[in-house]
């Protein structure tokens, strides 16, 4: 019966393959993402206008024998999330330098905020000389990447004239771009970016996945640079007043989808792009964000690699009790080795060292989990 409705969906509805369960070395399962492990079986959703009308459980093999019996639409929208969670994530390429990221293990990209009002560590670095000093020890602890913010985006915070933000952090993106090290521009105004690329910043991470500032899209694309597509409901200063979602996971990639579509149309190749589902971010502080974790590999039904960033995070003092954010380094640990095994490439965080010797511990895990399923 459950069969049955796949077969008899109308050409409105969308499908969702949500993976159900991974294993290691199964031929009868299906690779996921170039991580080494392999997808046993999938929750196949299907739903219009916000309303499910199937949700069933099928194996990898059961859902390939039902392809030829379901409606062209159906089948071929499968087919598509199949082939987008068996293909490996290609290296990304960084314009204008020789340089590329490859995904053969997860990435850390380290928070630099230059500000003096973020959650965790506003106003530590607002000196540029402090910020530049705290770059290159995060890089010296193993970071890959260094984000470097000019204003906070925390729950209730106030916009940030982007003359002030930029006059923030160019001076240390024009410190840091000699050193070797990929940065990350963190902003949502289209000025920022463009002054931020220019004094070497190589990769735009947009809050508002560039839906913010009406430049945005032109700037980014123009740029050539790398984009971080994140999702959020609502503005920094009110989202958290009263987020609502009809099914948070489903929802999240819907919203992703449209902006990578929207991104395409304005020019820029999809090899350009890296999607995060925004934990925190206009989201419930437990249920939502935990149901984004849980359903992290779904966005991979995308293509695309997946950045994922909980550190010091609220919702990790809503589970611990921890009020204090600068202590919830462990519950950051546990959410980013998470994120990790549910295929992120990239993982952003405060801690730098202690992230870095957690991951080498879960890629050793998974390696060995691997080498045992070949033998």
């Amino acid at each position: 019966m459950s069969i049955e409705l796949l077969k008899n969906l109308s050409g409105g509805a969308r499908i969702y393959l949500v993976p159900a369960g991974f294993v290691y070395g199964d031929e009868n399962a299906c690779p996921f993402a170039g991580t080494g492990m392999m997808i046993a079986g999938f929750r196949v959703i299907a739903r219009e206008e916000g309303n499910k009308l199937c949700d069933i459980r099928l194996s990898y093999s059961d859902l390939k024998d039902t392809l030829p019996a379901l409606p062209e639409y159906v089948a071929d929208e499968i087919t598509k999330q199949l082939r987008n969670y068996q293909t490996p994530r290609a290296p990304l390429q960084i314009p204008n330098t020789d340089k590329t990221l490859a995904y053969t293990r997860p990435r850390i990209m380290g928070v630099l905020n230059v500000t003096p009002d973020s959650f965790s560590d506003g106003g530590k670095f607002i000196d540029p000389d402090a910020a530049v000093r705290h770059a290159r020890k995060l890089i010296a602890e193993g970071a890959d990447i260094i984000d470097i913010g000019g204003e906070s985006t925390r729950p209730g915070a106030n916009p940030v004239w982007e003359g002030e933000e930029a006059d923030r952090v160019v001076p240390v993106i024009e410190a840091l771009q000699a050193d070797g090290i990929l940065l990350s521009i963190d902003t949502r105004h289209s000025f920022v970016m463009e002054k931020a690329t220019e004094a070497g910043a190589h990769i735009i991470n947009d809050v508002t996945a560039l839906s913010y500032d009406g430049e945005s899209l032109r700037v980014a694309a123009k740029s050539g640079a790398p984009i971080i597509l994140m999702h959020s409901q609502g503005d920094p200063k009110t989202m958290q007043d009263n987020p609502t979602y009809s099914d948070t996971l489903l929802d999240v990639y819907d919203y992703l989808e449209e902006r990578v579509r929207i991104c395409e149309h304005a020019g820029i190749d999809r090899s350009r792009l890296i999607l995060d589902p925004g934990i925190g971010f206009g989201k419930r502080m437990v249920q939502d964000n935990i149901a984004l974790i849980n359903g992290l590999p779904l966005l991979h039904a995308l293509g695309l690699p997946i950045l994922f960033g909980a550190s010091r995070k609220s919702f990790i003092g809503a589970i611990s009790g921890e009020e204090d954010a600068s202590k919830r380094m462990p519950g950051s640990l546990a959410a980013a080795m998470k994120a990790s095994e549910l295929g992120a490439q990239i993982v952003r965080v405060h801690d730098v060292a202690e992230t870095k010797q957690a991951l080498a511990m879960v890629q050793a895990f998974k390696d060995a989990a691997i080498l045992d399923a070949m033998n």
